[in-house]
């Protein structure tokens, strides 16, 4: 009997989406798809610099899970790079964490995801007055699908 699925939390939203091989049209070339646990995965690991361990207890999967999710990472970044493929950055079952802000004003509380800039005003009064609320090192999720996690398919 496989392990029960356990969602993966993502700390990371990419700003850039799609990249594609300069001058070749885009009708002419496959596409590969890179999930955003898989690019979760490649961050912690290579921009993080974090052991698969400690790595894979951010993400809340076990280690094994986390060396699958990396190696279809290199794989698919591998067959992008060497064959002139485009890559899409997309989808995946993912709890996307962020970061929980306070209007000092009018009392609301909002969330932003990892990766974006801070909040310069409150989005209901337009205030300046605005401060982050600290939280756990597991952030806060921004949305709830099934349970707590969800298959994410268009852009965020």
């Amino acid at each position: 009997m496989p392990r029960p699925f356990r969602c993966r939390k993502v700390f990371f939203n990419p700003q850039y989406t799609y990249f594609k091989p300069a001058g070749v049209p885009l009708s002419s070339i496959e596409e590969i798809n890179l999930t955003l646990d898989e690019l979760e995965a490649i961050r912690l690991s290579h921009k993080e610099e974090l052991y698969q361990e400690e790595a894979a207890k951010k993400m809340n999967i076990s280690r094994q899970t986390f060396g699958n999710i990396l190696d279809s990472a290199h794989k698919k970044i591998a067959k992008f790079l060497l064959e002139g493929k485009s890559l899409r950055i997309k989808g995946g079952e993912v709890e996307i964490m962020g970061r929980k802000f306070l209007c000092m004003e009018c009392k609301k509380e909002w969330s932003v995801t990892f990766g974006t800039m801070r909040p310069q005003r409150c989005p209901e009064c337009d205030s300046k007055n605005v401060y982050r609320v600290q939280q756990n090192n597991d952030g806060r999720c921004l949305g709830r699908f099934r349970n707590g996690c969800g298959r994410i398919g268009g852009k965020i």
